[in-house]
Formats: C-alpha cells, sequence, structure tokens
C-alpha cells in the first residue's frame, strides 16, 4: 500500500512541476508575441515613412545608357 501512496504522490509532484513549466512557457509565448505584434507595427511605420520619400535624382535602369564597353 505504501508504494502505491508513494507512486501516487510522486506522480503529483511531476504533474506540479508540468504545470509550472507550462506555465512558464506561456507567459515566455505570451512575451514573445507581444516583441512580434511590436515589431510588425514598427515595420509597418518604418514602410509607411520610407514610400513617403521623394524618389531620388538616379535615372532608372531604362534610362541608363549602356557602359562604353558595349
Amino acid at each position: 500500500m505504501k508504494t502505491v501512496q508513494t507512486d501516487i504522490e510522486q506522480l503529483q509532484m511531476k504533474i506540479a512541476f508540468q504545470e509550472d513549466t507550462i506555465e512558464s512557457l506561456n507567459q515566455a509565448l505570451i512575451e514573445q508575441q507581444k516583441q512580434i505584434d511590436d515589431l510588425q507595427y514598427q515595420l509597418k511605420q518604418m514602410a509607411s515613412k520610407i514610400s513617403a520619400i521623394e524618389p531620388s535624382n538616379m535615372a532608372s535602369e531604362k534610362e541608363e545608357m549602356p557602359p562604353p564597353h558595349y
């Protein structure tokens, strides 16, 4: 009877440890998702700023003359 009780106690300890581990992993996942969301927002902001910049004075590839060695 003692071995059954001991086995039950060991299983309860393992379950408690696993629950703690799952909760820790869940918190890490929540933090990572928040970071991903923040980075996606920043990327969208940067993309809109870049698209708002006036085009440069450089000629496009079609307008460029080929180098003299062609």
